[in-house]
């Protein structure tokens, strides 16, 4: 059965959208079956994997408000190398049609629920502040990413996210956990970087990947080509760091089997 991750920091520009492309062309390229669900209205996770998000015919929006199955909308992001279930600024509406509806924390779980065991890995690009979007995407999750840059109001974000966890963890989905924290663009010449790294490390141990995310040129220019630095550079320093952490997560799943 798939494991469903959500990618998600109420801080914008760290990354989140990025991470989640790139770890799932990671993931993908060691042969693991994978779907990127953009829950994000921008649609930046759709046109970053080349699907053309003003053109299409359905999206995640028709899932959550009930109108389309998920495997009608999913598509087929051949040059990412991966299953997207994409979107675009109609999805803003959602918001107000879900707040109406009883079961509008679980809409994106209830979906999920019958595809799930089709894929490897589930990754849901999760809007940076808390929504009812946000809420579905760590309803239907069984575990969050965390990226993050090492910065003093990273910190501060960060305090209140793990609080939104919380909460979701008491009063709605008891299994939800952290799956790890993500530095990235991080540069260790840096030294309040180097002692916010500390202090993650810390707090959270082993929590924290022993992978860093590198400041790269390649991984800014990738999106703009529509597909992820892997396809794009393989060569180049984040495309190989978006790798190394495939590995780990692999690595970390299979000391837990």
């Amino acid at each position: 059965m798939g494991k469903i991750i959500a990618i998600t920091n109420q801080k914008g520009g760290v990354g989140k959208t990025t991470s989640t492309i790139n770890i799932a062309a990671s993931l993908a390229a060691t042969k693991r079956s994978v779907l990127l669900i953009d829950l994000d209205p921008q649609g930046n996770a759709s046109s970053g994997c080349g699907i053309d998000k003003d053109e299409l015919e359905f999206h995640v929006l028709d899932v959550l408000l009930g109108d389309k199955n998920v495997k009608e909308c999913i598509v087929n992001a051949e040059q990412a190398g991966f299953h997207v279930l994409p979107t675009n600024s109609d999805l803003a509406v959602a918001e107000a049609h879900l707040l109406s509806e009883d079961d509008k924390e679980s809409r994106l779980k209830n979906a999920l629920d019958a595809i799930k065991h089709e894929f490897d890995y589930i990754f849901i690009d999760c809007p940076p502040s808390l929504s009812i979007l946000t809420v579905n995407a760590l309803v239907a999750s069984d575990s969050v990413m965390i990226p993050m840059q090492c910065e003093y109001y990273a910190l501060e974000g960060l305090k209140a996210l793990l609080s939104t966890i919380e909460q979701i963890t008491e009063h709605v989905n008891p299994d939800l956990h952290i799956e790890g924290l993500l530095r990235t663009m991080y540069d260790p010449r840096n030294r309040l970087s180097v002692e916010v790294s500390n202090q993650l490390h810390e707090h959270f141990g082993d929590k924290v990947y022993r992978t860093a995310i590198p400041r790269n040129v390649r991984l800014a220019e990738a999106p703009s080509y529509g597909m992820p630095a892997l396809m794009y550079d393989r060569l180049s320093r984040g495309a190989k760091a978006y790798l190394g952490l495939a590995g780990e997560m692999i690595r970390r799943e299979e000391s837990v089997v």
